[in-house]
């Protein structure tokens, strides 16, 4: 018969395994980009809170502008983040300098029953709960990802493709310790 379409065959099952092997990472690693575009925005919301919360604070406790500095450093290096990594250190130092503007706020009684810094601090919860999912699913979705990518057969082909392992968001190292406020300064 005609022995020719053995080998061809052959190679038409392998190219429809590739390309559905193939088709399947592009998916997953989309799903992957999607995912951090979520972190990302419930990061930026967080940073657009940040401004007026902070103006709301300065008008009562003007003295504490370490704090707004560093509140104002750490959001700039959020923004500007440029991986994973350099986004969640940024996230850490923000979230430091935050809780210890909301501690600044428990010696302010006045400013604790302004409507507006009540609001803004509400919101603010809200957007941490917010940013805390998108992080969970970010982790969930990077860990199928990379967990396909070292799959046989996938790992035979997946790097030649472009296919790299991703980075899991981390909390900093620092994060496991509850900040320090000093209002002796």
């Amino acid at each position: 018969m005609k022995k020719w379409l053995i080998p061809v065959g052959i190679i038409l099952i392998l190219a429809m395994i590739l390309g559905s092997g193939y088709n399947n990472l592009v998916t997953l690693s989309e799903t992957v980009d999607s995912s951090w575009s979520q972190v990302e925005n419930q990061l930026q919301r967080r940073a657009d809170l940040i401004p007026n919360l902070v103006n709301t604070v300065k008008g009562y406790a003007e003295h504490e502008s370490e704090v707004f500095t560093d509140i104002a450093d750490a959001r700039s290096r959020l923004i500007g983040a440029g991986s994973v990594g350099e986004a969640a250190e940024a996230d850490a130092a923000l979230s430091s300098a935050l809780s210890r503007l909301l501690a600044i706020s428990e010696s302010y009684p006045q400013l604790k029953a302004d409507a507006n810094f009540r609001a803004l601090q509400d919101e603010l919860a809200g957007t941490e709960n917010r940013i805390t999912t998108a992080r969970m699913d970010y982790n969930n979705v990077v860990q199928s990802y990379n967990t396909k990518i070292k799959h046989l057969p996938t790992n035979l082909y997946a790097g030649i493709l472009g296919f790299d392992e991703r980075e899991y968001f981390k909390a900093d190292a620092d994060a496991h310790e509850a900040p320090t406020v000093d209002f002796s300064k």
